[in-house]
């Protein structure tokens, strides 16, 4: 891959900084843009100055944008039309992307890439790996990528830029944007992390009635292992038990209609609400 020149927006943010961290180690020249005091200051701990947006986007082969999503719109319609033709502008998430929140220019590429995060189950054996749970620092992770618009070529530059900003990568998967936006934020937030605060209540619920804090959370947390390793690793059956529990929990609790949060509709209104959080008090 051929030496590119960088402007990293948000360089001093938590994302930022973290994209940053990798970005130094590599060989393209990074221009870090950044406009708050405390972002600011969390470069200069890392030994980088920053650059003004507009020189930044303007002489850069590629952007990155690596601001809130409910920014992105905003942000790109400032400074997509001070890119230079051919040049790529790369976003983190495709809520904006999927939303048309990105300014029509036909003569830039638009590439989303968002980190997996490291799997639960995985071959990591270093300390400083094994608490690497976001990824990023030590731990391998995969990644999703989408070309939205520009020639093909382009799709092999974003991808390489990813590895990069994310790694160690152990792999890349190369979807659309509508493929993205159904994994997140339907699969995995609007359904999984929304599940993940339920395990979380559920342990507290128990704690509230009675059960010792540790006694909880380690029953908890052990069985939520197995629990994974059975429906995603195959590794063993349920019991003839647990499955009857599983039946009379989803009856309880689900919606037999629930996954109509992966249809198009619904995953827009939920990328709409998610950019628009006032909207969430109307539903």
């Amino acid at each position: 891959m051929q030496t590119m020149t960088l402007a990293l927006i948000g360089a001093g943010g938590k994302m930022g900084c973290r994209i940053a961290d990798n970005l130094v180690k590599g060989i393209h020249r990074v221009l870090y843009v950044e406009n708050g005091e405390r972002g600011v200051a969390r470069l200069k701990e890392r030994g980088l100055a920053t650059t003004p947006a507009a020189p930044a986007v303007a002489e850069a082969d590629a952007v990155i944008l690596a601001v809130p999503d409910t920014a992105i719109g905003d942000v790109a319609a400032e400074l997509v039309p001070a890119m230079k033709p051919g040049a790529l502008l790369m976003v983190l998430d495709p809520a904006a992307a999927y939303l048309g929140k990105l300014p029509p220019r036909g003569d830039v590429s638009y590439f989303v890439a968002h980190p997996c995060h490291p799997p639960v189950f995985n071959d990591e054996t270093t300390p400083e790996a094994k608490r690497d749970l976001f990824g990023g620092v030590a731990a391998k992770q995969a990644v999703v990528c989408a070309l939205m618009q520009g020639p093909d070529e382009h799709y092999a530059v974003g991808e390489a830029l990813a590895r990069e900003m994310y790694a160690p990568v152990m792999r890349t998967h190369r979807l659309t944007v509508e493929q993205m936006a159904i994994l997140e934020p339907a699969m995995a937030e609007t359904v999984g992390a929304m599940l993940a605060t339920l395990l979380g209540e559920a342990m507290e619920e128990a704690v509230r009635r009675g059960v010792p804090y540790e006694a909880a959370k380690d029953f908890m947390l052990g069985h939520i292992n197995i629990e994974l390793a059975v429906v995603f690793e195959k590794v063993n059956p349920f019991s003839d038990a647990c499955l009857v529990a599983i039946e009379y929990g989803r009856r309880a609790m689900i919606k037999d209609d629930w996954k109509n949060l992966f249809s198009p509709e619904s995953v827009r209104e939920q990328i709409d609400v998610m950019l628009h959080p006032e909207k969430l008090k109307a539903l």
